[in-house]
This record gives structure tokens, C-alpha cells and sequence, in this order.
């Protein structure tokens, strides 16, 4: 008896896998992919008394959770070729300390003078004009690259160009 019903369970088991029916109807259509590429764009930008010598863009492009933002300034130009350099960056004066940073969110990035020195005392060459590369890129790529390089993380991140915008 123990034999006929194994004989059976694996007959039916067999029966069952053959089969064959109509095509279901197909699924509801998944979520959005994420970023396929990093999205980045140039801005310039004069901070003063009247903005609190900060200045927020939003970005323009779908940002999600887990992105991460970085932003470099245009520190120097040498030989013809830009340096640029992650923020935060300081600088400093006798009578204090000017630190240009950062900060983002889903929606938007905001640039701001930080420090002790006194902002109204600076000359226009750290205040105005003030040319700034935002890149957003998966958080899965931060931990491989050095972020430090602008060029390496446009290089892993497939950017090719900046989108430039002014304020």
C-alpha cells in the first residue's frame, strides 16, 4: 500500500509539471527604474547682504532617497585648466575664517558663506561670481571613487557636460 500511494503521488507530480495552459495575462507594470546616469549642472552665483549670502536651486530632476549631492567651486584657474574643488572649503583671514558650503535635499541644494569672518569686509573676488558644479550621483558609487576628483567622478558616473545655469 505504502508503494502505490508514493507511485501515485509521483505520477501526479509528473502529470501536473507536463501540463501545459493558455498564457496568463501579463503583470501590472513595475516602478520607475532609478538613475541611470548622474545628473549635474554649473551655476554661478553672488552671494551678499541681501541673500544672507546663500542661494538655493532646485534641481530640475527626479532625486531620490539614496542619492547623494556633491558640490565643487571653481577654486582656480591654472595653465588654462580649471581646479576645482569639493565643498566645503575654507579660507583663512586675519580677522576670521570664510568657509564656502553646502547642503541638499530631495528638491533642492543650497550655497552658503559659513564662518567667523565678517562676509560685508570680503572683496568681490569671494563673493561674486562664484562658480559652482552640483553632481548627484547614486549612492552606491560614492564609496568606489574619490569624490574628491571632479573628473573622476564625472568620468565613473558617465557626465559628459554641465548643463550651465544662472541665478
Amino acid at each position: 500500500m505504502k508503494h502505490i500511494s508514493h507511485f501515485i503521488l509521483v505520477v501526479t507530480a509528473l502529470f501536473m509539471v507536463s501540463c501545459e495552459g493558455e498564457p496568463g495575462p501579463p503583470g501590472p507594470a513595475g516602478p520607475p527604474g532609478g538613475l541611470l546616469v548622474s545628473s549635474a549642472f554649473e551655476i554661478e552665483i553672488d552671494f551678499n547682504a541681501q541673500n544672507n549670502y546663500s542661494f538655493i536651486e532646485s534641481y530640475g530632476f527626479t532625486v531620490f532617497p539614496s542619492d547623494v549631492t556633491l558640490v565643487y567651486i571653481l577654486w582656480d584657474t591654472l595653465d588654462g585648466q580649471d581646479i576645482w574643488r569639493l565643498l566645503p572649503q575654507s579660507v583663512e583671514f586675519d580677522d576670521g575664517t570664510l568657509i564656502y558650503n553646502y547642503d541638499f535635499t530631495q528638491i533642492d541644494v543650497s550655497f552658503f558663506l559659513d564662518g567667523t569672518t565678517n562676509f560685508d569686509a570680503l572683496g568681490p573676488e569671494w563673493t561674486q561670481n562664484q562658480v559652482f558644479r552640483v553632481v548627484v550621483i547614486p549612492a552606491d558609487n560614492v564609496d568606489s571613487i574619490d569624490v574628491s576628483n571632479l573628473n573622476i567622478v564625472m568620468q565613473s558616473n558617465g557626465i559628459e557636460n554641465f548643463n550651465v545655469r544662472s541665478n
